[in-house]
């Protein structure tokens, strides 16, 4: 991609994330252009609406995910929280533009699916919850633990949690720790599922 095109599309992606970060109301694609400096027509060629910025957006948030947790040297549950821990920071940092992302279609269906903007996530989290579910000597969940993930760490709720009054480190902690049991309840249910067949 040559410099000033991926430098419009940087501008376009930051602009949109500040602009989410602090708008009450629905935001334009022209307003994002603006923002950025740049003619709408310059942001049509790179996006074809405000939700493909918003999906760039939160697959750029992923990849920094997906880098800190590729860096752990710890393993299982430790690894898992300070990934955990990680994206609740990132959440905190990206705030309102964070709690944007809304889709008609089911989380597993739209991981499937390999929607875009979930994959850096996904990589992310699942070797680490793959050997969290090994630690706890529990069956390997595959995708469902994803799921879970995902219900707990929503962006929404988290910057819910701190708005109710949380601190970053507490709301992270009980999280982790609604994690660790989703994952056993989760498990022991699909182990009794697996009897009953």
């Amino acid at each position: 991609m040559r410099s000033d095109t991926e430098r419009n599309r940087k501008y376009l992606i930051k602009a949109a994330a500040l602009l989410f970060e602090n708008s009450p109301t629905p935001v334009s694609l022209a307003e994002i252009a603006k923002q950025a400096e740049v003619s709408t027509a310059t942001a049509y060629r790179h996006f074809s609406s405000v939700e493909d910025i918003l999906h760039a957006f939160r697959a750029q948030v992923g990849s920094e995910l997906r880098d800190f947790s590729a860096a752990q040297t710890t393993r299982g549950m430790a690894r898992l929280e300070a990934v955990s821990r990680c994206w609740v920071s990132l959440v905190l940092e990206h705030g309102g533009a964070m709690a944007q992302m809304r889709s008609h279609r089911g989380y597993l269906e739209r991981l499937r699916e390999n929607t875009g903007y979930l994959t850096p996530q996904a990589e992310a989290l699942a070797e680490p919850l793959r050997q969290t579910t090994e630690e706890l000597g529990l069956v390997d969940l595959g995708d469902e633990a994803l799921f879970l993930w995902n219900a707990l760490f929503d962006p929404r709720d988290i910057l819910d949690l701190i708005k109710s009054g949380h601190t970053e480190d507490e709301a992270a902690t009980r999280l982790v720790a609604a994690l660790r049991g989703a994952l056993i309840g989760w498990s022991v249910a699909t182990a009794d599922g697996n009897q009953g067949t």
